[in-house]
């Protein structure tokens, strides 16, 4: 049996895209090791030694470089043949990561596309340029709080939405809690709010949209995005660890509102001991990739255990160059009081949602005097 007997004459074009891994090794050797594993792993998945020619050559992702940043943890960066993806997100992301998300010493950290691929998934329909276009808001952080508690029928979440648009907040999403439950029929509950927030905004003068939770099964999904377009919905809001990042994508390109990504579902990617990925590449370069304009993560110091560091990288991820993509908004939320607005801002700077729910109500019943102290805060603290 010859040693290597699979080759192909498939001319490539020689265009490659790379990721950066992070790798935990006892010694260089050991190392090394895991960096050939991972560029066979994320490619070929097949004995090396059995494969020749253009396979080996460019098919087999290429260790670029390896170099231990700390005793026991070394930086690696692969690159891939272009072709390896197909023009699919999903396949795009198996190679980034497939296989080898299930290796407990091995964590994505970042992703470099090539400008082939970038003009293949372009990003951000909207981005934050688009966005405050959209809010007419062309300087300074956004006001966005969600629709809660679940339980609330139509007629008291569009009022509800109604006198916090009033008072200034500009963008009004659902809690990623609704979908279409018998208390809130998503149609029933999209025609109201969306009536609602658009009444206030004549009676107010303030730009306001509502972004509703399309979140479903299957091609559902799309048709209540459409629906929310039809109805006049300035945006929607999408769950991509549910419904995958492909969808979110496909919503982007097709159904033409500014998407919202909300993190429900995609807690167990990020980062456990040495594995899963960077909050950089999952919160940040993934999301623009598959179309996300503002993505929702929760804050430091909330209810969810993210650091003030791991934000930071969320914050930077969303914005750094990524062969030129539109950068997008972060929206920091989880349990965020109004209190925290000044370092919030000091944090992300002036291209931020903030995104501030129960802490409203909290403050009193009248949710409109709630929004407006929330505007007041947000100005001062610049």
């Amino acid at each position: 049996m010859s040693p290597a007997r699979y080759d192909t004459a498939l001319p490539l074009s020689g265009s490659r895209f790379s990721a950066a891994y992070r790798i935990a090794a006892e010694t260089p050797a050991a190392a090394e090791a895991a960096a050939r594993a991972l560029a066979v792993e994320q490619t070929i998945e097949f004995p090396a030694e059995l494969v020749g020619g253009t396979i080996a050559r460019e098919v087999i992702a290429r260790v670029e470089s390896l170099e231990e940043t700390a005793p026991g943890v070394y930086a690696a960066e692969l690159s891939f043949a272009a072709e390896l993806v197909g023009g699919e997100l999903t396949q795009l992301f198996n190679v980034l990561f497939g296989n080898s998300s299930l290796l407990p010493n091995v964590r994505l950290e970042r992703i470099g596309p090539s400008p082939e691929l970038a003009r293949r998934f372009p990003g951000p329909r909207y981005g934050i340029a688009g966005l405050r276009r959209v809010l007419d808001v062309p300087a300074g952080p956004l006001l966005s709080t969600a629709l809660k508690p679940l339980g609330l029928g139509p007629a008291e979440l569009a009022e509800m939405a109604y006198r916090l648009a009033l008072g200034g907040v500009q963008l009004i999403k659902d809690d990623h809690g609704l979908a279409d439950q018998a208390f809130a029929p998503f149609e029933a509950r999209l025609e109201a709010v969306t009536a609602a927030v658009a009444r206030a905004e004549r009676e107010s003068g303030m730009k306001a949209i509502y972004a509703p939770n399309v979140t479903a099964p299957g091609e559902e999904a799309l048709r209540r995005a459409r629906l929310a377009r039809a109805a006049g919905a300035g945006a929607v809001m999408v769950a991509p660890g549910l419904v995958g990042f492909d969808r979110m994508e496909r919503l982007a390109r097709e159904v033409g509102l500014p998407v919202l990504s909300h993190p429900a579902f995609l807690g167990g990617f990020v980062p456990k001991g040495d594995g899963g990925i960077s909050h950089y590449a999952l919160f940040g370069q993934l999301q623009r990739l598959a179309g996300a304009d503002a993505v929702v993560f929760p804050n430091y110091g909330g209810r969810f255990a993210f650091s003030r560091e791991e934000c930071a990288e969320v914050n930077a991820g969303l914005k750094d160059e990524l062969a030129g993509l539109p950068p997008a908004l972060p929206a920091p939320g989880g349990g965020m009081s109004l209190e925290r607005v000044p370092e919030m801002r000091r944090l992300y700077g002036e291209d931020l949602i903030f995104l501030i729910g129960g802490a409203l109500h909290r403050r009193g019943p009248d949710l409109t005097e709630n929004a407006r102290y929330f505007r007041r805060l947000v100005a001062e603290a610049e």
